[in-house]
């Protein structure tokens, strides 16, 4: 497994909004949701939107351009979009937010 990489500072994730960061070139964009930090591809898989660009509906990121949801602890996808996005590992070490990118 490949290991944590600093992401972002904890008090740059507001409750609600959406960060969007790159690591090694992959788009990845960052959320906190009553308290938790979750961590999602930033592409659509529908078009390849800005999925930070959305907005967080529950426990979803809706798609600003053909209004697709994913569900930000499963990935989950519904129509129009085919494919799931991935869903990253974080952990909280002091003040910052660190993430496990997949292999």
């Amino acid at each position: 497994m490949p290991d944590f990489v600093f992401a972002s500072k904890l008090i740059e994730i507001q409750d609600g909004q959406i960060l969007a960061i790159n690591i090694d070139e992959t788009p990845i964009a960052l959320a906190r949701i009553e308290g938790r930090i979750v961590a999602f591809g930033d592409v659509c898989t529908h078009d390849d939107g800005p999925l930070a660009e959305g907005t967080i509906d529950g426990d979803c990121v809706v798609c600003p351009r053909h209004g697709a949801r994913f569900n930000l602890f499963t990935g989950k996808a519904t129509f129009p979009a085919p494919q799931p996005i991935p869903i990253y590992e974080t952990r909280i070490i002091g003040e910052d937010v660190h993430i496990r990118l997949k292999e």
